[in-house]
């Protein structure tokens, strides 16, 4: 059995795809894990020459992106990646699977790609071999996503103009959505806020999830009893079936527990982990829920008059906090400087780094809170942890996640788009010490334990991992 895995080239997809492969490893697969050239450079300047040395049966492989040479240590610009892997991607990714075979590897059995890296379709079909599309988002996220064209048809978007991008028209509740009741046009990915009728966003996402209809099968990174309306809704939809794996880094970290400790030190962060601030949260263990948990992604930009509003508003709030400032988190032009005034103020109860190991940090004791860009990987780890959230949403499907977390389970708060440190400061105070963030800690706590039991022996994910082997990526093995 031979997996060739291939993530769409930023962190936040690479990080769950690694954890899948590793999980398949675990499993008995041979593994060829495809980074792109850029991304490939990144890894081993991050985690040193030889971090991707890997095991005789887990190997990195890497293709071009097809954008320009660039020795940059921030993400791609997102666009340009999307146009590049659909159009260039497809002839690089065909000759790889041939040097593999070549090379004397086992004979691929199967492919398992991101969702928006679909053109690996045709290298499976031309081989003849299962395809599996692991979406990365929620399924509430990947939902929004299939409904694009149905938004398209009943001109929802291209908005007419640019005054239906305002908040009175994007506050319109979609109501035909089975699951998703109370959902609001603002909840959906931000890619539908375009006045241009051929804008290429819309018309990838459109055409992604259309070639996903040709998959073996769906992975999601969620479980069952998350979001069972629209789990059930999607499986009337779609014809592939869905497997939901998730809470991915749990169900990864169960299974490996037994495994050789070079898959588990196998890692995945494009930017070098800061490592002192488990320490200094290990020094507010007599504090349990008292350190509030800043970071924005790998993606995320702002201005920055918004940076130094969150930095003033955490500051005013005057909890504890460590706060992750990625050297490319201020928009282009403009410095992320931290004041001298805000760095005398919170020295003894506040940390900043540039990027560390998150799921540990959620997982200490001390963290009783996280302002959050609401991305996927970010959300459900911190359900699995049960930390309540302030969510600041942006980018793609991460105004649904918000919503979902806000509305559906109740664990989230969400921070106006325009940040004023006032604002910044109150949620912070509610969240840590208020009765509404005590509520939402209880609910949080509640997933936790629900997460925990789902990736155990008997539970939904653990399952669909048999099954997903079993019933796809090799059906023929009829004794496992």
């Amino acid at each position: 059995m031979h997996a060739v895995c291939i993530p769409f080239p930023i962190q936040g997809h690479i990080n769950p795809m690694l954890k899948l492969a590793k999980l398949l490893h675990a499993r008995g697969f041979y593994i060829t894990f495809v980074n792109s050239e850029f991304n490939h450079r990144r890894l081993l300047k991050s985690r040193g020459p030889h971090s991707l040395d890997g095991l005789e049966t887990f190997r990195f492989e890497t293709i071009p992106d097809g954008l320009p040479e660039s020795d940059v240590n921030a993400t791609q610009d997102i666009t340009s990646l999307c146009k590049s892997t659909t159009h260039t991607c497809l002839a690089p990714f065909k000759h790889l699977l041939s040097k593999i075979r070549d090379a004397g590897a086992p004979p691929t059995t199967c492919i398992i790609s991101d969702g928006t890296m679909s053109f690996t379709l045709d290298a499976a079909e031309d081989l003849g071999i299962p395809q599996v599309l692991f979406w990365t988002t929620s399924a509430s996220g990947f939902m929004t996503f299939v409904q694009y064209t149905n938004l398209k048809d009943k001109g929802y978007t291209p908005s007419k103009d640019e005054s239906y991008l305002g908040n009175d028209y994007l506050n319109t509740i979609i109501d035909w959505i089975p699951g998703m009741e109370g959902v609001r046009l603002k909840d959906f990915p931000s890619f539908i806020r375009t006045t241009d009728p051929n804008d290429f966003a819309v018309h990838f996402v459109i055409n992604e999830i259309n070639r996903a209809k040709r998959a073996s099968a769906i992975v999601l990174n969620t479980f069952n009893e998350l979001e069972p309306d629209v789990l059930r809704s999607l499986s009337t939809i779609l014809s592939p079936p869905i497997y939901t794996l998730g809470p991915l880094h749990l169900l990864t970290k169960l299974e490996l527990q037994n495994n050789e400790s070079g898959l588990r030190a196998m890692g995945s962060n494009l930017w070098k982990e800061e490592t002192e601030c488990l320490q200094w949260l290990d020094s507010k263990q007599e504090q349990p829920n008292s350190v509030l948990y800043v970071n924005f992604g790998s993606i995320t930009v702002m201005t920055a008059n918004h940076f130094l509003e969150f930095a003033w508003g955490l500051a005013n709030s005057e909890k504890q906090f460590l706060w992750i400032i990625r050297p490319d988190m201020v928009a282009a032009g403009e410095t992320a400087i931290l004041p001298a005034e805000f760095i005398e103020e919170t020295k003894e109860r506040g940390m900043v780094a540039s990027w560390c190991p998150q799921e540990k940090v959620l997982a200490h004791g001390a963290i009783g809170g996280f302002l959050s860009h609401s991305g996927w990987n970010s959300t459900i780890e911190s359900i699995s942890a049960g930390v309540p959230m302030i969510c600041w949403p942006g980018f793609s499907e991460q105004p649904t996640n918000c919503w979902y977390c806000c509305e559906k389970l109740g664990i989230a708060k969400e921070m106006n788009r325009e940040v004023k440190r006032a604002n910044v400061e109150g949620l912070v105070r509610e969240l840590m010490d208020g009765e509404e963030g005590k509520k939402m800690r209880e609910k949080a706590m509640g997933w936790k334990k629900k997460a925990e039991e789902t990736v155990g022996a008997g539970g939904s994910s653990h399952g669909n991992l048999d099954k997903l082997i079993h019933q796809v990526l090799f059906p023929l093995r009829e004794d496992y």
